[in-house]
């Protein structure tokens, strides 16, 4: 079992309750007494406040980190075709992909393992302290790596002026020919992608 497998220690179980016991207190005055005893005395109380921690630590468990630097110079044009891939691509939501900033970044990617729609998987970038990270740095993490999205295959998303779904996605085919799609869909993802965030 490697560091990173081991399950949480005491010290860390202590860690959490005095943050808890510190969050209650200093927001004692929110609650009333007799309301506070009621709950007090729900069943199973206990598992209802580790269920929000649990999800939050389940949602990072299965992160994978890229750093990539970003050459926000480029076209958003050039920074596909600097992955030497086969593209599908809309021109149209080309031109829309948002550029950012940073000259270097630190990509996140998670896996779902199931059907997500763009507003759930909005969701799930939030659970885990993270927004979409923009198609430049995408791009830029599978030119720097292209192997990375034959094992992963990684996307983000973005919303158009008109408040439509779009999206930057970057895979192989079978006969191993790797490909991205930039493109407009409101259809639901499948659970093998990979999704690409950035810290907020």
């Amino acid at each position: 079992m490697t560091a990173s497998q081991e399950m949480m220690t005491d010290g860390q179980v202590e860690n959490l309750i005095d943050k808890f016991r510190a969050a209650v207190r200093k927001h004692r005055s929110d609650f009333l007494l007799d309301a506070v005893q009621q709950v007090l005395g729900v069943e199973n109380l206990g598992m209802e406040c580790l269920a929000p921690f649990r999800v939050r630590v389940e949602a990072i468990s299965n992160l994978v980190f890229r750093t990539a630097k970003v050459n926000r110079t480029r076209t958003a044009q050039k920074a596909l075709d600097a992955t030497n891939r086969k593209q599908y691509i809309d021109k149209d939501v080309v031109s829309s992909m948002p550029q950012g900033t940073d000259e270097e970044v630190e990509v996140v990617f998670f896996n779902l393992g199931c059907h997500v729609s763009d507003s759930k998987l909005d969701e799930e970038y939030e659970i885990r302290g993270l927004k979409p990270a923009d198609p430049y740095s995408l791009s830029a993490v599978n030119e720097a790596d292209p192997a990375f999205a034959d094992q992963k295959p990684n996307a983000t998303h973005w919303k158009d002026s008109n408040g439509k779904w779009c999206y930057s996605a970057f895979d192989q085919w079978n006969d191993g020919g790797r490909f991205v799609i930039v493109d407009r869909d409101g259809s639901d993802w499948y659970g093998n992608w990979w999704f690409a965030g950035v810290r907020k």
